[in-house]
């Protein structure tokens, strides 16, 4: 399981992307239950100058990357160098089994060190063209929030760096203790950036307004035969104005957004308890076993049993 982690610093580094990372893997949690990290960061040099112009010192060199499970790239200027030994650690990191976690324009690091050849990855929208002409061998994917081609995970722009965190805290320690990181940020612990990994389905970061009661109906009774004329009733609205307003106030139409909402639903399900699937596609609004088995595989690219048997366990051990 991830339990030590190295962020790579390097001259120019973005200060809030480096704090995303200090912030999802340094904060000791302890109190509520979740493990603590052994957390660094390091460089080539002992001083570097950040984008902002302030300086960060730097306590560890590139050899605390030789014992990470995790090594995170913060943002740096995509025109500038990369010194050899450091793509030389980045490769010998990850050939000896750890992760990399870039955030932002951290993922030309990664390309210069090779690691993103043959592999999907994103960085932020504005680069993500840039990105594919400096590494034509590897997938570039503008349109997500983060990709996780493993053992390479990276993001798209500045806080697209906290949805890839609290997907590897999920994915090491299960949803309920990413969510308990999420809350203590203050951040949704997914978002919807249309990304179709083998995740969790995403809840929408920016709630609905005038429909929030609709919103709030629609996720207590995702059991129940959801029809939109009977949903613009609720609201007091035509069915053609309830699903304009609809996609106004949460990006999507309320076919979608039940979709997500009962993906997500079924996956926490399948995670904590050990009902049989017939019984969660039941609860989680799918009618069928079949009718479910048919959206994981659309939406996430697997089934519901081969996601129980990924996840089920990954629950954070007690650090009692």
């Amino acid at each position: 399981m991830l339990r030590n982690v190295a962020v790579l610093v390097l001259d120019g580094v973005a200060p809030f992307e480096l704090g995303v990372l200090c912030e999802a893997f340094g904060i000791d949690r302890s109190e509520q239950g979740l493990p603590v990290m052994d957390f660094d960061l390091c460089g080539p040099s002992p001083q570097v100058r950040t984008s902002l112009g302030f300086g960060v010192t730097l306590e560890h060199g590139l050899d605390r990357l030789e014992s990470a499970d995790l090594v995170g790239v913060p943002a740096v200027p995509r025109m500038n160098p990369v010194p050899d030994d450091v793509l030389d650690a980045l490769r010998t990191a990850v050939d000896r089994g750890a992760r990399v976690l870039s955030v932002c324009s951290g993922a030309f690091v990664l390309g210069a060190a090779g690691l993103l050849d043959g592999r999907h990855c994103t960085t932020h929208w504005m680069y993500s063209d840039e990105l594919s002409a400096r590494f034509p061998a590897a997938k570039v994917d503008p349109g997500v929030l983060y990709v996780d081609d493993d053992p390479i995970i990276t993001s798209a722009g500045t806080a697209a760096g906290l949805d890839a965190s609290l997907h590897l805290w999920r994915k090491e320690f299960g949803a309920d203790a990413a969510a308990m990181v999420a809350r203590r940020m203050v951040v949704p612990p997914h978002r919807d950036g249309g990304q179709a990994q083998f995740i969790e389905a995403p809840i929408r970061a920016t709630p609905a307004r005038t429909l929030a009661g609709v919103v709030d109906y629609m996720v207590a009774h995702l059991d129940q035969d959801l029809a939109v004329d009977d949903l613009a009733a609720l609201a007091n609205m035509s069915p053609r104005t309830f699903a304009r307003r609809f996609r106004a106030e949460t990006g999507t139409t309320p076919y979608e957004w039940l979709l997500t909402a009962r993906l997500a639903a079924a996956q926490r399900m399948l995670e904590r308890g050990d009902d049989v699937v017939e019984t969660v596609a039941a609860r989680a609004g799918f009618g069928t076993a079949a009718a479910m088995r048919h959206h994981f595989a659309k939406r996430l690219g697997t089934t519901p049993q081969a996601y129980r048997a990924a996840f089920c366990d990954r629950r954070p051990a007690s650090t009692a």
